[in-house]
């Protein structure tokens, strides 16, 4: 697999083979990595200013590709009130402006929020409890491990989310469940959207092994005719269609903007609007807040 960083910038993708219905979403607003410092419990002007404008704009979905909250200090480790204070500031931030303005919200777990290294189990208890207080207000087609993994239904399209906090593949018993998940919607939705916090392959400096990194991820996403992968974690807004796939990674609205792999400037603070067509085409777009 070619492992080189992505291109920056709008790109526009043509239909896919499942996107074959009409309906909502059309638009949906894309934000990651939304943390600053180790325990910090509240936001920068970047994160503010986007949720207004997003709230302003009203989007039919908006998705987190994680880093909510800025956990994973190694020592001292944060305690179950700082874990709560924190998740707090997230709700008061982005959680309540969306949920009072009628907005869905999906969100995956960053490393910051839920780390699957050992030692951070109880910020996994801690992302857990949260969660539990989003109500999207979405069906749900598989929620068993929610909200680690799970897929939802957003009008025809269907958002997978994945557990993908630790460089590699996924787990064995989820990525078979992915796989059969794909399987069982292929041609029935407008588009299928995966999303998760590590992207396949580097997009930014300093991160390159900060990836999933393996073909058999493509293959799956590939097969299961999903639209796009969507992710986090590297700081850098990028777009690019690897086979029938378009990759989007999203700019960080928190703190440590990297450079994209091949710059030497460093990538805006951003979030990312994506567009469905009716013929399930995909356009997607930086935005800086």
């Amino acid at each position: 697999m070619d492992r080189r960083g992505f291109v920056a910038g709008a790109l526009a993708a043509g239909a896919l083979p499942s996107a074959v219905h009409a309906g909502h979403p059309r638009r949906i607003a894309l934000i990651s990595d939304l943390n600053g410092s180790y325990g910090s419990t509240g936001y920068g002007r970047p994160v503010h200013a986007a949720i207004a404008r997003i709230v302003a704009d009203r989007p039919d979905l908006v998705i987190v590709a994680g880093d909510m909250v800025a956990g994973q200090r190694a020592a001292p480790k944060l305690t179950g009130p700082e874990l709560a204070a924190m998740w707090a500031g997230f709700d008061l931030a982005v959680a309540a402006p969306l949920r009072r303005a009628g907005i869905p919200m999906l969100a995956v777990a960053g490393n910051h929020d839920a780390s699957a290294y050992p030692g951070f189990e109880a910020e996994r208890r801690a992302f857990a409890t949260a969660a539990a207080s989003w109500q999207p207000g979405l069906p749900f087609v598989a929620d068993r491990a929610w909200p680690f993994h799970f897929a939802a239904r957003a009008g025809d399209v269907l958002v997978v989310g994945l557990d993908v906090t630790v460089p590699g593949l996924p787990a064995p018993p989820q990525m078979t469940w992915l796989r059969d998940l794909l399987a069982a919607g292929r041609g029935r939705n407008r588009a299928i959207l995966v999303v998760g916090h590590l992207p396949l392959v580097p997009v930014a400096q300093g991160r390159e092994r900060d990836i999933i990194g393996d073909a058999a991820f493509q293959r799956v996403l590939e097969t299961g005719q999903a639209a796009a992968y969507l992710s986090g974690h590297h700081h850098a807004f990028a777009a690019r269609r690897i086979g029938s796939v378009l990759h989007v990674a999203q700019g960080a609205l928190g703190g440590g903007p990297r450079k994209r792999i091949g710059e030497t400037a460093r990538a805006p603070q951003s979030f990312t609007w994506l567009e469905i067509s009716d013929s399930g085409g995909l356009t997607v777009r930086e935005v800086l807040p």
